[in-house]
């Protein structure tokens, strides 16, 4: 006995064509999750959030205000006036650097995020640092707080000598 085989053939109306490619992207998705897509890469960055209010004063500051060597960062707090309070901070672009006046005593951290490398995207406020790249958030010891990041921040050690800041890099 043969068996019959059916084919029916028929075109789909563009409408049809639209409706199917919608919905099979959104059934991929749905399978991955939308963050497979959307996640962030380290060669994919999106460009920092400017303008935001608690960004540290422009930087370079006086070429005698501060001063960046191989092993160590030398601030002089009686140009930097933005240190002289507490919650004041700066962002050393040249050294890479975080700095915030603690009360009493200072820290400072590396400015590179630990999620992707960022280094120049920081704000500051209720005694964190945010990292605008991605949106980590930070102690002012560089614990994290809020990830992606998984990794603190590294903390370098710091002297104080009347209005001379020495902070050590190695």
């Amino acid at each position: 006995m043969e068996k019959l085989i059916t084919t029916k053939s028929g075109n789909l109306s563009e409408e049809r064509r639209e409706f199917l490619r919608k919905t099979g992207s959104l059934a991929v998705m749905a399978m991955f999750g939308v963050g497979f897509f959307t996640s962030c890469s380290s060669e994919d960055d999106p460009a920092p959030v400017a303008n935001t209010p608690n960004q540290p004063p422009q930087t370079p500051a006086p070429t005698t205000a501060i001063t960046v060597n191989n092993n160590s960062v030398v601030i002089d707090l009686s140009q930097v006036a933005t240190l002289n309070n507490t919650g004041g901070w700066i962002l050393i672009v040249e050294a890479r650097m975080l700095v915030v006046n603690t009360g009493g005593s200072f820290s400072s951290l590396t400015s590179v995020c630990t999620h992707s490398g960022c280094d120049r995207s920081w704000s500051f406020s209720n005694n964190q640092f945010l990292c605008s790249c991605h949106g980590s958030r930070f102690t002012t010891t560089g614990t994290v707080v809020q990830g992606p990041a998984t990794q603190p921040l590294t903390a370098f050690s710091n002297s104080r000598s009347g209005n001379t800041l020495t902070i050590s890099r190695s």
